[in-house]
């Protein structure tokens, strides 16, 4: 961060880096990587745009007046309960963009969101069923509340991976008209 409080661009992108690192150990060696062993053995990894500032946004967050649990389907065709809690609002690149955020049936005030998401490069150089992202909700003073949405920090489920999981596929109120470049992309064609 800078004095002003702005995010200084080169530590940004370092931090981004570090994350994605550590994630890439995990996916090459931990028992719970979504990654099948023998993709694994063969150096399959996980590709990434460029992390990029324009793609870390705040959003307001409006909580819907009566919040209701809602079903989401899954990869599998299974049904995965969600609060469908608010309405996330911003801009990127001069478009005014909107996404729902959920939470779990069973928190009423979440401070954190899931909000599954496609964007125009989905199917394309993105995973086709879409991908996560998670954000904190903060107090923006005046009783609005606000969360950062850094979509460099978006990633595949884990159904991208292997067809063997579950995931939550992103609502159609959720498919954006843009690219997002960021974050994850797909790493190969077999589960697209």
């Amino acid at each position: 961060m800078t004095n002003d409080g702005e995010i200084d661009d080169a530590d940004y992108i370092r931090e981004v880096e570090a994350f994605r690192r550590e994630k890439d150990e995990f996916f090459e060696s931990d028992p719970q990587s979504p990654i099948p062993m023998e993709e694994r053995l063969m150096g399959v990894r996980a590709r990434y745009y460029p992390p990029a500032l324009l793609f870390r946004v705040r959003a307001e967050v409006a909580p819907f007046a009566e919040p209701a649990v809602v079903d989401l389907a899954t990869s599998t065709g299974d049904i995965r309960p969600q609060l469908r809690y608010a309405a996330l609002d911003f801009r990127i690149g001069g478009h005014e963009l909107h996404l729902t955020g959920f939470a779990e049936p069973d928190d009423k005030n979440p401070r954190e969101l899931f909000i599954p998401f496609r964007d125009a490069t989905s199917g394309h150089d993105t995973y086709g069923a879409g991908r996560y992202l998670e954000a904190e909700v903060e107090d923006a003073g005046d009783g609005r509340r606000a969360a950062v949405l850094d979509f460099n920090l978006a990633y595949n489920p884990y159904c991208a991976y292997s067809p063997s999981y579950s995931c939550p596929v992103p609502p159609a109120e959720n498919a954006l008209a843009v690219a997002i470049t960021a974050g994850e992309r797909t790493f190969f064609d077999d589960h697209d």
